[in-house]
């Protein structure tokens, strides 16, 4: 029996989050900016030999073993199976280069992972922009998290994005092309520190969701800063600390969207990490723990590493393809 294994990237969001939900696009529009990253999720899948009591196997943090798909506990297993009306028994196994509830964008992948697996087991072709589409609509729709829509796309598209979200649903991912030397200097600047405490994002993100008509203010001007972050980006005669810069001042405005986004433990790892140099930075994802990005230019980024020492240091680069098979290869 056939394994296929596919690899889905986690990202980095580094403006306009918060304007990916559908409350808010379907009023105002949205954009973000970020990058997919080459630190992955994987996902293989096997027909599961009719030999065993049970029909499906779940290996992931827990092991599920269940003869339906409605008593699978993982949501997102259970609404991808559900949603594509898999009749055979599976195996599937997940493993992942970074821990889960870290703000990286890790369900999200898994999701896109497991669909663009379960394609292939199918022999399905998928685009990356079929592929994403069908994560929102698992996610926000089958099983009902309340989750934006930058995610799914940046797992399946790869790569430096600008997306843009229209008061009509439209979606369109703009890639940002830049020189090898400018984008190997934005690699360099960005520093990335896991705070060693994970969280659930839904419960923050639903908190956001909540206040989006008291935070238009905030939700605008961070919406607004997505273009400013581009031109600085796209210009190698600007200095990136303009766009730490800008980034000090969307975190700030971040953290007035919602109750639990920062803490007093976020706050001095982040003053830690300005104190010994960073321009500027941002906790990842919808807040209250996981991975927090700086920027730090060439000369205090050792400094910066030695200061956060307690943390652990994930070095990256960025992530060119998105989501792929790799057993089989494409």
């Amino acid at each position: 029996m056939s394994l296929f294994i596919s690899r889905t990237p986690f990202r980095v969001s580094l403006f306009g989050g918060g304007t990916d939900y559908p409350r808010w696009f379907r009023e105002h529009g949205g954009a973000v900016f970020g990058a997919a990253i080459n630190k992955y999720c994987y996902i293989s899948v096997r027909e599961l030999p009719p030999f065993f009591e049970h029909r499906h196997r779940i290996v992931y943090s827990k092991i599920e073993t269940v003869r339906e798909i409605a008593d699978i506990q993982h949501p997102a297993v259970r609404g991808v199976l559900s949603d594509m009306a898999i009749e055979q028994g599976l195996e599937i196994h997940h493993d992942a280069d970074l821990p889960a509830r870290s703000g990286v964008g890790s369900s999200s992948s898994f999701t896109v992972g497991l669909l663009r697996a379960l394609c292939a087991f199918r022999g399905e072709s998928v685009t990356p922009d079929e592929l994403g589409r069908r994560a929102i609509h698992v996610e926000q729709d089958v099983i009902k998290e309340a989750v934006g829509c930058q995610d799914q796309l940046w797992a399946a598209h790869g790569g430096l994005n600008r997306i843009d979200f229209s008061r009509d649903g439209t979606i369109t991912v703009t890639p940002i092309e830049l020189g090898g030397e400018r984008r190997e200097e934005l690699r360099q600047s960005l520093m990335l520190f896991f705070t060693g405490f994970s969280r659930f994002a839904t419960e923050f993100a639903q908190n956001q969701i909540d206040n989006i008509d008291r935070r238009s203010f905030e939700l605008s001007a961070m919406q607004a800063m997505v273009g400013q972050a581009i031109d600085i980006v796209r210009d190698p005669r600007k200095p990136l600390s303009e766009l730490g810069e800008l980034l000090d001042e969307s975190w700030r405005m971040k953290r007035r969207l919602a109750e639990g986004v920062s803490n007093d433990k976020i706050d001095a790892i982040y003053e830690a990490g300005r104190a010994a140099g960073a321009i500027g930075g941002k906790l990842l994802g919808a807040g209250g723990g996981g991975f927090i990005v700086f920027v730090v230019e060439p000369g205090a980024r050792a400094r910066v590493r030695e200061r956060l020492s307690q943390f652990i240091h994930v070095d990256f680069d960025f992530d060119r393809d998105g989501s792929q098979m790799v057993v089989p290869s494409s």
